[in-house]
């Protein structure tokens, strides 16, 4: 496959960079997890681009190639939303399928309460929800304390990490995009939202209407699989599909792009379901296309 083609837009002043996989009507945006870069989601990307979709790859403000100021307040899922709405105003696109890791999953869910006229379907892996609060709390709170706190040890840890080749390892590269930031843009996203909300409210949550695939695995307290679970049964057409792992997707991806290729290729043959009405009974939530 040919390599992807790399552009930029500007949002608000500042300037977001994406990559562009294949071609045609059927466009997916894919968005990575927090601190992370586009170039996480590229075998996703080209495993959808090899079935004829058209991929759009974002980095968030913030993080990778896109523009990273240093005001905590520039930074929240809303505004996150925000920017991937901004992108398809951008390329010119009415609809698409918006799917993302993490952060990136619930930004995801945020631009369908943004706009759910421009949402096809959403691909929500490993969602951040109300079960994963103390998991986050645990896990990034030491990660803010250190780049706020310890920049100068944070710097020379950046520099070190330029100092590695990217191309070894696509799985090496992942963290190592995040290690070669500055450090002081990366803490400033860490405090946005830390002092925002982490993804749409529950009440929220159920007026989306668009299918959606939601990917969780177990074993993870940042990423748990309740919270998976959870936001299925609040979707009106939520899948839940189960991953082996954390690193499934990135590892052995060849079933869950499958999974994710079949799912956008149902989301364009098809207008979304409209949710039932208030007091209608829902419709049991499926796992891995079955009824549960």
């Amino acid at each position: 496959m040919s390599p992807p083609r790399t552009s930029d837009l500007v949002h608000a002043g500042h300037r977001l960079v994406y990559d562009e996989y294949g071609e045609g009507p059927r466009v997916v945006v894919l968005l990575h997890g927090l601190l992370l870069s586009r170039r996480m989601q590229a075998p996703v990307a080209e495993a959808l681009a090899r079935r004829g979709h058209r991929v759009i790859c974002l980095d968030l403000l913030g993080h990778g190639a896109s523009d990273r100021p240093r005001d905590m307040w520039r930074y929240s899922m809303p505004l996150f939303g925000e920017q991937t709405i901004a992108l398809l105003d951008h390329l010119g696109v009415d609809r698409a399928v918006i799917g993302g890791t993490s952060l990136g999953a619930n930004a995801a869910l945020e631009a369908a309460v943004r706009a759910p006229e421009r949402v096809r379907g959403l691909v929500v892996e490993m969602p951040v929800l109300d079960n994963a609060l103390l998991g986050c709390a645990l896990a990034f709170t030491p990660l803010l304390v250190g780049l706020t706190f310890g920049e100068p040890i944070a710097r020379v840890a950046s520099f070190g990490a330029r100092l590695v080749p990217r191309g070894l390892s696509r799985l090496a590269d992942i963290p190592l995009d995040a290690l070669r930031q500055d450090p002081a843009p990366s803490a400033a996203v860490l405090q946005g939202l830390f002092f925002g909300r982490i993804a749409p409210p529950r009440s929220e949550r159920r007026d989306i209407v668009a299918p959606a695939l939601v990917i969780g695995h177990t074993r993870d307290p940042i990423h748990p699989f309740s919270d998976s679970g959870m936001l299925v049964s609040e979707l009106a057409n939520g899948r839940l599909l189960r991953a082996s792992s954390l690193l499934e997707l990135r590892l052995a991806p060849a079933r869950l792009t499958a999974e994710i290729g079949a799912f956008a290729e149902e989301c364009f043959a098809s207008e979304p379901k409209q949710r039932r009405r208030a007091g209608a009974g829902r419709r049991p939530a499926r796992v891995g296309g079955q009824r549960r």
